[in-house]
């Protein structure tokens, strides 16, 4: 070959390879003029971010990102906005979210006048016989408290009067205790003779009653299971339909990751099936149900599930161990201030905690318990660490949880870091519950261990931030201002509850972001902006990283980016 040809096919070999580099390195989208944090180790601050195929390909500053532009690179102007890592909801229920929009929602109900008035409006538009449900109600944060209350609780016969022929189930906001109206009761056998039989204590829960002998319509715990085994089950085009609102009001809310705590294999295959058909949008880590032994016994010999689109990862197991708070259902170590010779509930034989645990090891599941008080706390760090002292080759990187980790003894806080229990808390809980929990608490234990963040994270836990919705809406930024804040919605007090304990604010946006990544093993996927991982974005319209405290909460959701896909955007 002629030296010319030879120089002709070397400077064309040339022009090719440089022009194939150039694809390779070429951003399809590019995010500028904004706050950008990265919540990487250092919480640094970026000016530009590069993105190709839905992966981090770049970030730096403005001139450098800049150079990397080619003639197709979509450039979004973020117009002085603020943008995080995807925000992760680190222990919610997702159809319980969409359930919301689709039954009486009394999230916000005032007073027990209110919760009346709702119920007899759908006792209109239902037909006889036919049930009214919903959820949402808490009796601690009515601003007027009805005449009549036992044992800290309203009585059904207002309810019951506007509801003659309709059975009632409305569940507590906290998902455990339950108010049933006469007819309900009527058909599920309760009354003042059938309690001589049930006994108002029912193993695991309970069922209130007045100084006659009457029930009063709540049952905690395991007690609601009396009335609500006969509510009508749920059909699959409704189940789905509430999948899709809970699924949007995720994107609306910055969400895009999720936590589920606590599902059937039915709600595994519906997510499967909505990202076959494209519908899913955002991540999945499910728990499976401890409530099913027979569905844990199929996932043990089948192993987790691992999703390489991680998209459905189920690997992990959640244990529901205790009551909450508000229906006095926490188990904890001494008697509530306001009830004597009381400690709430053990819901689940702590012989199946160290079962799992052992199990969970054994065949690759992360296991996660729920436990509030401080009892159930202790109980659980104890089999945890019985399962980790047999196996203790299999436990090197187990990431065991314990869900809310809310009411602890002083003794048991450092427990956390020096065994990897990671306490899976939500901040919105404190701003909403701190305010009465002093009640069933007392100044001494609520200073000692109560949503003591600081103590936490100085053990060398980490903490994966929530809403623990529909307990409380799915909006981070609520729980994103009680972390910081640790005061009410409405401000309150001046300086915060036990103000010691507040997250800083580089603390609070990795509790929603790379910490949350930890918890379900995904935190060299996301979690945080750097370069290799995903292009999950959140972008909030102010800087919550710097505005006053008092403006957090007003702020709201601008974009929501999954995958490098613009999923939500406000002013659309």
């Amino acid at each position: 070959m002629k030296l010319t040809s030879k120089l002709l096919c070397l400077g064309l070999f040339l022009v090719l390879t440089a022009l194939s580099c150039s694809s390779i390195n070429t951003p399809d989208t590019i995010y500028t003029n904004g706050h950008i944090y990265t919540s990487d180790i250092s919480n640094s601050k970026v000016e530009a971010v590069a993105v190709k195929d839905g992966m981090i390909l770049a970030t730096g500053s403005l001139a450098e990102i800049d150079a990397m532009k080619g003639k197709n690179t979509k450039v979004i102007d973020l117009e002085g906005k603020t943008m995080t890592p995807g925000f992760i909801e680190s222990h919610g229920h997702l159809m319980g979210i969409g359930y919301n929009k689709l039954e009486l929602d009394l999230m916000y109900v005032k007073t027990y006048d209110e919760l009346v008035e709702k119920v007899a409006e759908a006792v209109q538009n239902a037909k006889p016989g036919e049930w009214i449900t919903g959820r949402g109600w808490h009796q601690d944060k009515w601003i007027e408290r009805p005449d009549n209350m036992v044992k800290g609780f309203q009585t059904h016969d207002k309810l019951s009067e506007v509801s003659p022929d309709n059975p009632v189930y409305l569940r507590h906001a906290s998902g455990h205790a339950t108010f049933a109206n006469e007819k309900a009761m009527q058909l599920a056998g309760v009354n003042r003779l059938s309690l001589e039989q049930l006994s108002s204590e029912v193993e695991g829960g309970e069922i209130i009653k007045d100084d006659l002998g009457n029930p009063t319509g709540v049952f905690t715990e395991r007690a609601s299971g009396l009335v609500g085994r006969l509510v009508p089950q749920s059909t699959e085009d409704k189940d789905e339909q509430a999948l899709e609102m809970a699924i949007q009001e995720c994107l609306e809310k910055g969400i895009t990751s999720f936590h589920d705590a606590g599902s059937g294999q039915g709600f595994i295959d519906r997510l499967g099936k909505f990202k076959t058909e494209g519908k899913l949008g955002i991540r999945m880590y499910v728990m499976l149900s401890g409530r099913s032994p027979e569905l844990l016994e199929r996932w043990y010999e089948s192993g987790p599930m691992i999703d390489p689109d991680h998209y459905v990862t189920v690997r992990s197991i959640k244990l529901n161990c205790d009551g909450a708070l508000g229906p006095r259902g926490a188990w904890l170590l001494e008697d509530y201030t306001d009830r004597a010779g009381h400690t709430g509930h053990e819901t689940l034989p702590m012989e199946v905690v160290t079962e799992v645990s052992e199990k969970g090891l054994q065949h690759g599941f992360q296991v996660c318990s729920h436990a509030i008080g401080d009892r159930a706390n202790r109980e659980i760090l104890d089999r945890y660490q019985t399962a980790f002292e047999k196996y203790p080759e299999l436990a090197t990187d187990h990431r065991f949880r314990i869900e809310h980790a809310q009411h602890l003894s002083g003794a048991d806080i450092p427990r956390f870091g020096e065994l990897g229990v990671i306490p899976a808390m939500q901040a919105i809980h404190m701003s909403s519950d701190r305010p009465w929990a002093i009640d069933r608490l007392g100044k001494a234990r609520i200073e000692e261990g109560a949503y003591v963040w600081q103590d936490l994270l100085k053990s060398g836990a980490i903490i994966p931030n929530g809403t623990d919705a529909p307990v409380e809406p799915v909006d981070p930024i609520p729980s994103f201002y009680a972390s910081v804040s640790r005061k009410t919605l409405a401000g309150l007090p001046e300086g915060g509850f036990e103000p010691n304990q507040k997250m800083s604010r580089d603390q609070a946006l990795k509790s929603f972001t790379i910490f949350g990544a930890f918890s379900e093993f995904e935190e060299d996927f996301k979690g945080s902006i750097e370069v290799g991982k995903v292009a999950d974005f959140t972008v909030f319209d102010k800087d919550i990283m710097t505005i006053p405290e008092a403006e957090i909460l007003n702020t709201k959701v601008a974009m929501t980016i999954v995958g490098g896909k613009v999923l939500y955007d406000a002013k659309q």
